[in-house]
């Protein structure tokens, strides 16, 4: 585990002891048994939403709305969750990920809600999920899937954390950033799988590091390449790999108009 991961996860656990006191386990797995059974706040269906893109022919892009980030500071001053959820959605964007981690990305449940409620395509909540707590609190603010790092969790939490997503109707994408990671991935049932093209040390970014654990991805697996997709080209040598699912964030996030950015990079 790289030093800002180990010391975010140590914060991830303080902050869950915190909060469980403030919001019991039991009141948030009531909420988000509510919400399950409440039209508007029923799960998305978010790798569904992908497939749904990729089956049309076109790019299934997971669009992110963040704030800051520890590495480059603060992103967009101007920062409006519903704004920029509204102008992906219009653009073609098929989910959204929204930052929650206060601490080192300064964001928030309240922008997930926001955002959430200004559109029709599912969300991602990107956030470090360490503990079942985290799990029951995404679908309580209206999450429709979680995201697992691999770097920062072993594989029996992963997969306790996964078996009590998909009680809950959360879909999950699973994050690696190496070959090892990217074996432990493969044990779990989801079939979304993301590469981030970030080196967690260094924080340098190459997208070969997508290309090069292609061959190790299971067929059956829908794989999303993360970071580094800042071009037309960057775009077009992923999809001549048949790699057709993207996230991208701070390429959009700099931009005036996040949803214009989408368009113009996925044309």
């Amino acid at each position: 585990m790289s030093d800002i991961l180990e010391k975010i996860v140590a914060t991830k656990k303080n902050e869950v002891a915190s909060d469980s006191k403030k919001i019991s386990l039991g009141n948030q797995r009531d909420q988000a048994e509510e919400n399950n059974r409440n039209a508007p706040l029923k799960p998305r269906g978010f790798i569904q939403s992908i497939e749904r893109k990729i089956a049309s022919g076109k790019a299934g892009v997971i669009t992110e709305i963040k704030k800051a980030s520890p590495s480059k500071g603060i992103l967009r001053e101007n920062f409006q969750p519903a704004e920029i959820a509204q102008s992906y959605e219009e653009n073609g964007a098929a989910c959204l990920s929204v930052l929650t981690d206060k601490e080192y990305f300064q964001g928030s449940n309240a922008y997930l809600q926001a955002a959430r409620a200004a559109c029709g395509i599912p969300v991602l909540r990107k956030d470090f999920t360490i503990d079942p707590y985290q799990v029951y609190e995404a679908r309580a603010i209206g999450a429709d899937a979680i995201l697992l790092i691999v770097a920062c969790l072993e594989l029996n939490q992963m997969k306790e954390l996964e078996a009590c997503a998909h009680e809950l109707g959360l879909d999950v994408l699973v994050e690696v950033h190496n070959a090892p990671e990217l074996e432990q991935a493969l044990e779990l049932k989801t079939s979304l799988l993301g590469i981030n093209n970030r080196n967690l040390k260094t924080f340098e970014v190459t997208l070969q590091t997508t290309l090069s654990l292609l061959s190790m991805v299971s067929p059956g697996k829908t794989l999303v390449t993360e970071s580094g997709i800042m071009t037309r080209d960057d775009v077009q040598l992923m999809r001549d790999h048949e790699i057709n699912a993207f996230l991208v964030g701070e390429a959009f996030m700099r931009a005036n108009d996040p949803g214009a950015a989408l368009s113009q990079l996925f044309s």
